[in-house]
């Protein structure tokens, strides 16, 4: 019997998922938690052979529950099931350990099979997920901001002038700017919204 625990902070999504793998003669779901700082907790205690995580979840989220399991040693599988497949979500969740990424629109015996070969030991990902970890590996990342830059983005987020920033870090209006044109070359914009837009996007502030 293959041990389940299902993590959304949606009641009907985990309602339908119970009734869909408890149908299975081999499956079992003993859990339900509506965040990751739970899935953690309920790991810790009591380890299913298998985790259904959400990426999008209150407080600690699906990706840094992932990696918290992973980093425990537990023997607790986590396959992701979650609406969301951009490039930054499924490099998140794999670069956590994830044994599995699934999207929402998955069938049933997409779930199923997916949910067994997890349990096996195996990686099973979404047929377009493969696609974009593909094309991610063909396209080397970016290089990262560094921890000054991040500073400078994080209060231009804030909505302050350059010369505001420059009062707030201690520097120059022109090293403000050079900071900026460095962040719009590795974040690959032309503009401060845009800047700001895509760290987030990317998980950076």
């Amino acid at each position: 019997m293959i041990r389940v625990l299902l993590a959304d902070d949606h009641p009907v999504v985990r309602q339908g998922l119970r009734g869909m793998l408890e149908a299975e003669d081999d499956l079992t779901v003993v859990g339900e938690v509506s965040s990751g700082a739970e899935a953690v907790e309920f790991v810790a205690n009591d380890p299913p052979d298998v985790v259904l995580m959400d990426l999008r979840m209150p407080g600690l989220d699906g990706a840094s529950a992932t990696a918290r399991i992973v980093a425990s040693g537990s023997r607790s599988r986590v396959v992701v099931l979650t609406t969301y497949e951009t490039d930054t979500d499924i490099l998140r969740a794999v670069e956590a350990g994830a044994a599995g990424y699934l999207l929402k629109d998955s069938t049933r015996d997409e779930l199923v099979t997916a949910i067994r070969g997890a349990a096996r030991g195996e990686t099973v990902l979404a047929p377009s997920v493969v696609g974009k970890l593909v094309g991610r590996v063909r396209t080397p990342a970016r290089p990262a901001l560094s921890a000054r830059e991040v500073e400078v983005l994080r209060l231009v987020g804030r909505g302050l002038s350059n010369a505001e920033i420059g009062r707030e870090l201690f520097i120059g209006e022109a090293t403000v700017k050079t900071h900026l044109l460095r962040v719009f070359g590795k974040l690959g914009v032309s503009d401060r919204t845009a800047a700001v837009t895509t760290a987030m996007e990317q998980g950076v502030l």
